[in-house]
């Protein structure tokens, strides 16, 4: 596991006020840092789900492909075809 990543982050004006209201008594988080790492966790996880959705888009298209589209090829015809792309 890698080991913690220390954060700086200056944020003012409008931002600042957002941050603020979203953290403390009135706020959903208790800390900034908590929000952050929130907002983190939120971002990876819709990474994810877009990488999800791209492979079962095109694992969608390859298994609508008719099955006689398809040409039996061994190992050795394949790294043929794939090396004179």
């Amino acid at each position: 596991m890698s080991k913690p990543m220390t954060l700086n982050v200056r944020v003012g004006g409008a931002l600042g006020e957002f941050v603020a209201a979203n953290v403390g008594d009135d706020g959903a988080y208790e800390n900034v840092s908590e929000y952050v790492r929130d907002l983190i966790r939120r971002d990876k996880a819709r990474v994810e789900a877009e990488g999800y959705a791209r492979l079962k888009a095109e694992l969608a298209a390859a298994f609508a492909v008719p099955e006689s589209s398809f040409v039996a090829m061994d190992a050795d015809a394949i790294i043929n075809h794939n090396t004179r792309r």
